[in-house]
């Protein structure tokens, strides 16, 4: 989605939703779609590690 506001993704976001869905769950859709908007973001700035990276850092987290 080149140039679209970040009020557009919300919307869009919300608007999609079900009708019943509560604003739990809404908050939660609306957190999990800036996480991934941060860690694109993140990648595209040259911050990331490589698979084998991240694979060492979790078995030392699962010890």
């Amino acid at each position: 989605m080149p140039n679209v506001s970040v009020k557009e993704k919300v919307l869009k976001a919300v608007q999609e939703l079900p009708s019943d869905v509560t604003f739990e769950d809404t908050i939660e859709k609306l957190y999990f779609l800036y996480k991934v908007e941060r860690g694109l973001q993140q990648a595209d700035s040259g911050q990331k590690i490589s698979h084998e990276e991240a694979k060492l850092r979790m078995k030392k987290w699962l010890e």
